[in-house]
């Protein structure tokens, strides 16, 4: 059994760059996949931060002129204020049908239309808004299991060499271990930033789901207060 001492010495001697420099093709390979992993996610993270920011400001000064507006028409003037906003886009299609059905029949008539019209604005939002989550749902997933592929392969390296060396030192099997453990180390550090930011950004973006619903049902009723005045 390795005592404490043997082991915390063991860990003062290893220089964990010098353990990836002088890995085997294999676990540099791991590492190098496990990195890539990691700072896409992380790229991914920042930028989706970002833009849900930008998407929650903007909707609350478009909210805040939508609210304040009379007619359609007038909001429509200035909604290059407020591309930022998925609720503007949202308005785009409600108002493109709105403006199709009066230039067809003078007055809205399908209301059915509009409201799909409206749904399809979301689903649009939705997906832009969604873009490359599914690369942190297989950040998560995946790459504690590619960690510990190359964790198993590098102990099963580190006793083939005990075995070719005759010696049973932990000294000699120590730094393969600590190179086979540090690829879980890096599977972890990818997966768990991943999994994390995957469930917060995602909440967020069904909170911006729910406020395009509501929405949906300002516009229509703007539209009828449009059509009895």
């Amino acid at each position: 059994m390795i005592s404490g001492h043997l082991l915390h010495g063991l860990l003062l001697d290893v220089n964990f760059w010098e353990l990836a420099k002088s890995s085997g093709v294999v676990p540099l390979t791991v590492m190098g996949v496990l990195v890539m992993f990691s700072l896409n996610s992380l790229t991914i993270i920042f930028a989706k931060l970002a833009a849900l920011r930008r998407a929650r400001n903007g909707n609350l000064r478009f909210l805040r002129a939508f609210r304040k507006a009379t007619r359609l028409d007038a909001v429509a003037a200035a909604i290059e204020q407020f591309r930022a906003a998925p609720l503007a886009t949202v308005f785009d299609f409600g108002y493109s049908e709105v403006a199709r059905q009066m230039t067809e029949r003078g007055r809205i008539n399908n209301v059915v239309a509009l409201e799909r019209t409206l749904q399809l604005g979301m689903s649009e939002e939705i997906s832009r808004l969604e873009r490359n989550m599914n690369w942190l749902a297989t950040t998560a997933t995946v790459s504690p299991f590619i960690g510990l592929f190359g964790t198993v392969w590098g102990i099963i390296d580190a006793f083939q060499q005990l075995g070719l060396s005759g010696a049973t030192s932990m000294r000699v099997v120590g730094p393969g271990i600590a190179v086979a453990l540090e690829t879980t180390a890096l599977g972890l550090l990818a997966a768990i930033p991943a999994a994390i930011f995957y469930n917060l950004l995602g909440h967020r973006i069904k909170e911006i789901g729910a406020r395009m619903e509501d929405f949906s049902l300002e516009f229509l009723n703007l539209t009828e207060r449009n059509i009895e005045g």
